[in-house]
């Protein structure tokens, strides 16, 4: 399994965060951390550590994004040392 940090946005309202560990898990992948970042205008921001099958995310992220209200800004490795 490959790190990758994930920076998300979604709806700020009870719900939203467990839909989205759900997706995570459901494609595969394990939460190894979570930050939540901000909140503002009804929007939360969360930077998400996780594990995924193989090496690359992209599958991961296509499920995500197809969450309504849910849109990863961002997706960097993290390299091991």
């Amino acid at each position: 399994m490959a790190l990758f940090r994930l920076q998300v946005s979604l709806p700020d309202r009870p719900g939203s965060l467990g839909m989205l560990a759900s997706a995570i898990g459901s494609a595969g992948a394990d939460i190894r951390g979570l930050e939540v970042v901000k909140s503002e205008n009804g929007t939360g921001y969360d930077d998400i550590t996780v594990a995924v099958p193989g090496t690359d995310p992209s599958d991961l992220v296509e499920i995500l994004n197809s969450i309504g209200g849910v849109e990863v800004l961002s997706v960097q490795p993290i390299v091991s040392e």
